[in-house]
């Protein structure tokens, strides 16, 4: 571990893209300003061992097995299975069809 001793405004630069910044002292506590890109994620410890407890929950939380397909059966059901379609009539000769109401001529 790296140990450097700073004060209140100076900072320490890491890989060239990450700036940290002492800002303040309150008592013991040291107050941080951290800069670094949008893709690097900053976290405290504690919230980012919490992050990673969750993750390896997510990924090994009892999960049921896919189903096996037998050759030839289809994996999803097709997509209009389930809906109702409403078959739209046409219009009886000289009847006008009632979407064309809205319509300019």
């Amino acid at each position: 571990m790296l140990i450097l001793s700073r004060k209140v405004n100076e900072s320490i630069v890491i890989d060239g893209r990450i700036i940290v910044k002492i800002v303040r002292l309150e008592g013991e506590v040291v107050k941080l300003g951290i800069q670094a890109p949008l893709d690097v994620p900053v976290h405290r410890q504690e919230v980012y061992e919490e992050i990673q407890r969750s993750n390896v929950e997510a990924l090994t939380r009892g999960r049921r097995k896919a189903p096996k397909l037998r050759p030839g059966q289809l994996s999803a059901p097709p997509a209009t299975a389930g809906l109702r379609l409403s078959a739209r009539s046409a219009p009886k000769p000289g009847q006008a069809d009632s979407s064309s109401k809205d319509r300019p001529e």
